[in-house]
């Protein structure tokens, strides 16, 4: 399906509707680089076609040769796909997983000074594990199927990240007679862990006659992500020594990190016509 858009301006609404005629090109081309037509799509064997910045792909005959796969645009939420034949080899996929999330770093250590009778420094917390990505939305529209195996479609959500360790306290430096040791710095407190992303969802539009085929040979994993571990807290700086029991304190231990949620699976389902 192409979409076109055509901007008439005449001479005596130039002025007035010069900005709406833009708009309306600027629409145009948008949409023109949303959206893929061919007549023939053929993917060879092991290698990938990329939607790109595309999420609609229109193929009047799709051919997935063996070992080939389709990679989804993550950006949209959303990914079509229309082809009136589809012909699917051995061991192919579809791949719309959500991304992990990457780990947050760990805190930095606080400063051990130097010289007689000073506190070691506190540290920093460590940085949250950033959530997983969602799994795209696949809307399939399909007319005539021809499959050797099954086709897989990896529509996952991203695991969480996890937590940055807080980081260590300063340690405190040795007493003398005049003064007692210096006190230890407190650990930093650790990072929670990034939420796993959801699932994305599988719907096949196709006619009744296909039902049976999808059934066995479409497979799809679309499970939530798995969370992100919380940190484990920054360990507290240790206490300066001084003689006649003049020692300092040590310092608090760092929080630990709190793990992430799992994320929720997706769905398939089937819309037969």
């Amino acid at each position: 399906m192409r979409l076109f858009f055509y901007a008439y301006d005449s001479t005596y609404f130039y002025k007035m509707k010069r900005g709406a005629g833009m708009l309306v090109l600027m629409i145009a081309c948008s949409i023109s680089i949303a959206q893929i037509h061919v007549e023939k799509l053929v993917i060879k064997a092991k290698q990938k076609y990329l939607f790109g910045q595309s999420d609609i792909v229109v193929a009047d005959t799709l051919i997935m040769e063996d070992s080939s796969s389709i990679v989804l645009n993550r950006i949209k939420k959303e990914n079509y796909l229309h082809s009136k034949l589809t012909i699917i080899g051995n061991h192919c996929f579809i791949d719309g997983s959500g991304l992990d999330g990457k780990p947050g770093s760990a805190g930095l250590a606080g400063n051990s000074p130097i010289g007689p009778c000073k506190s070691g420094a506190n540290a920093t917390p460590g940085k949250d594990g950033i959530d997983g990505s969602a799994g795209v939305n696949l809307f399939l529209y399909l007319e005539k199927v021809v499959a050797k195996n099954a086709l897989v479609v990896q529509l996952g959500g991203g695991n969480g990240g996890n937590g940055g360790k807080g980081g260590e306290g300063g340690s405190g430096t040795s007493g003398t007679v005049h003064c007692k040791g210096g006190n230890g710095g407190v650990g930093g407190n650790a990072g929670n862990g990034g939420n796993g992303g959801n699932g994305g969802t599988l719907t096949i539009h196709c006619p009744s006659s296909l039902k049976e085929l999808m059934d066995k040979k479409f497979t799809v994993k679309n499970l939530g992500g798995t969370f992100g571990k919380g940190g484990r807290g920054g360990y507290r700086g240790s206490a300066g020594l001084g003689p006649s029991g003049k020692i300092g304190r040590p310092g608090m231990p760092g929080t630990e990190g709190v793990d992430g949620q799992l994320g929720k699976n997706g769905t398939f389902s089937t819309v037969l016509h």
